[in-house]
């Protein structure tokens, strides 16, 4: 006997075939009310993590205002994590010092995660666990004003620079 829905195209069918797009929006509609049920909203949920610019560059020496909380802001163009942490501010390589990707802030857990390898770093860059060997690595950063100055030329190794890295931040 043939198969009554192939020889029809399933018009007899009372249930329309959903499409691709139909899929995904009911998708996130249904993770959305799961959120709202569970009591989370966007803004709860969401990251205090910010994107910024650079206020002046000049050759490697790259200027930022001291932002005025905690928290973890990226400058992706000059490739900086700059990071307010209990009264003290660094700037550390956007990139895991493991295999260079690009490091992500985790607000649960208050630490940077290597989305590859799953290193863990404190929010001041000290190594937690992972198959990193060593803290974030940091540039060398000064206070002038109400900014700071990141100078992207000198970075700093915790395993090759302890001294310096150690010294690479800012009273706020």
């Amino acid at each position: 006997m043939p198969n009554d829905h192939a020889t029809d195209g399933c018009n007899s069918c009372p249930i329309a075939p959903a499409t691709r797009r139909d899929f995904v929006r009911d998708s996130v509609l249904g993770i959305a009310g799961a959120l709202a049920t569970l009591g989370i909203s966007r803004s709860t949920a969401a990251l205090p993590i910010s994107m910024i610019e650079a206020l002046a560059r000049r050759d490697e020496k790259i200027t930022y205002a001291i932002p005025a909380t905690d928290g973890v802001r990226i400058d992706k163009d000059n490739e900086v994590i700059l990071v307010r942490w209990q009264n003290e501010v660094y700037a550390f390589n956007l990139s895991c010092p493991h295999q260079r990707t690009a490091l992500r802030w985790n607000e649960a857990a208050k630490e940077f995660q290597c989305p590859k390898h799953k290193s863990k770093y404190t929010p001041s860059g000290s190594f937690i666990s992972g198959r990193a060997t060593r803290g974030m690595d940091r540039f060398a950063i000064q206070r002038q004003g109400a900014n700071v100055i990141v100078d992207a030329d000198e970075m700093f190794e915790e395993d090759e620079n302890e001294a310096q890295w150690k010294a690479a931040f800012v009273k706020v």
